[in-house]
C-alpha cells in the first residue's frame, strides 16, 4: 500500500498498538502526527520514524476535550498541509467490578475512549470536508466493546459506544468520501499481559525472544502489535474505499469481521405481549451469549 502524500493523525501513538500503527504508517509513506499525553514518549516516537527515513512531528496532549482534538489537526494542517487520516486510538484503563467502581474510574476512561473518539473524528471530520477530497477516520475499539468483559464496565461501554459512532459516522460522511470504520484488535501488550491465562506465555515469549504459540496466534486470534498494524494501513488506504461502517477484528494470523446486532428471532402475538404470555413463550428462544470467552490453553 502506498500512501505517499498522505497524512495521518495517530492518538495514543507514544507506545503499543498507537505506535506501531504510526510506524506502519510512515513506512508506506504517510506523513504521521505522533500523539501522547507523555509529550517525550511522542517525541521519542517521532523520532525512530523519522531515522527510519520517515515523516512524522509529536503533538502531546491528553485526547478528551475539544481543545486537543482541533490541536493535533491543525498540527496536521501546518506541519504537512493537509489531513487525510485520523486513527482514534488513545485509551487508559480503571478497571474494577461495578459496586467498586468509582465516579472517577467511569468518567476517566468515557472521557480518553468515548469523547475523545468523538472529539477527534469530529474535528477531523470538519477539516476533511472543507479539502473536499474524502478522508479516513479509523476508531479503535476492542472485544470487551463486542463481549462485554468483567471487571470493565467503563472501558466496555466506551468500546461498545465507539463502534455505534462509526456506524452512524459511516452515513453521515458518506457523501464527503470519508470512511468510518471501527478496529477491534487483540495484541499482546501491556494490558493483555495482565490477563492470567496469558500472562506465562506473553512473558515467556519476552523473556526469550521466541514468537507466540501457534494456538494463540491463531486460535485466540493474539500476536504482536505489528500483526495489527496492516489492517490500519489497508483502511487508510485507496484500496479501502468501498470499505465504511464496519468492525474488523485482527490479531496474530486471524483477520474477522463482526457482525452488528441484529433481531435473531422473533415471535408475534394478537394483541401484543402480556408478562405471562412472554414467560410461555421465552423457552423458544435461545438467549445470546456474553462475555469474552476464555482462552483454551494447551495442556503441556
Amino acid at each position: 500500500m502506498d500512501l505517499s502524500g498522505k497524512v495521518a493523525v495517530v492518538t495514543g501513538a507514544g507506545r503499543g498498538l498507537g505506535r506501531a500503527y504510526a510506524e506502519a504508517l510512515a513506512a508506506a509513506g504517510a506523513a504521521v502526527v505522533v500523539n501522547d499525553v507523555d509529550a517525550a514518549t511522542a517525541e521519542e516516537a517521532a523520532g525512530t520514524i523519522r531515522k527510519a527515513g520517515g515523516r512524522a512531528v509529536a503533538a502531546p496532549g491528553a485526547v478528551g476535550g475539544t481543545e486537543v482534538a482541533e490541536r493535533l489537526v491543525a498540527t496536521a494542517v501546518a506541519e504537512f498541509g493537509r489531513l487525510d487520516v485520523m486513527v482514534t486510538n488513545a485509551g487508559v484503563l480503571r478497571d474494577r467490578v461495578l459496586w467498586k467502581m468509582t465516579d472517577d474510574d467511569f468518567d476517566t476512561v468515557i472521557d480518553v475512549h468515548l469523547r475523545g473518539t468523538f472529539s477527534c473524528a469530529r474535528a477531523a471530520a470538519v477539516r476533511m470536508r472543507e479539502q473536499g477530497e474524502g478522508g479516513r477516520l479509523i476508531l479503535i475499539s476492542s472485544p470487551a466493546g463486542q463481549r462485554g468483559n468483567f471487571g470493565q464496565t467503563n472501558y466496555a461501554a466506551a468500546k461498545a459506544g465507539i463502534v455505534a459512532m462509526a456506524r452512524t459516522w459511516a452515513m453521515e460522511l458518506a457523501r464527503a468520501g470519508i470512511t468510518v470504520n471501527a478496529v477491534v484488535p487483540v495484541a499482546a501488550t501491556e494490558m493483555t499481559k495482565t490477563i492470567p491465562a496469558f500472562a506465562p506465555v506473553l512473558e515467556e515469549a519476552e523473556r526469550t525472544g521466541a514468537p507466540l504459540p501457534a494456538w494463540l496466534r491463531r486460535d485466540e486470534g493474539m500476536g504482536t502489535v505489528e500483526d495489527v498494524a496492516g489492517l490500519i494501513v489497508y483502511l487508510a488506504s485507496g484500496a479501502s474505499g468501498e470499505v465504511t461502517g464496519q468492525a474488523i477484528g485482527v490479531g496474530g494470523d486471524k483477520l474477522a469481521l463482526w457482525s452488528h446486532p441484529a433481531e435473531k428471532a422473533v415471535a408475534y402475538a394478537d394483541g401484543g405481549w402480556s408478562a405471562d404470555a412472554i414467560a410461555g413463550a421465552w423457552g423458544e428462544f435461545e438467549p445470546e451469549t456474553y462475555g469474552i470467552p476464555a482462552p483454551e490453553v494447551p495442556a503441556p
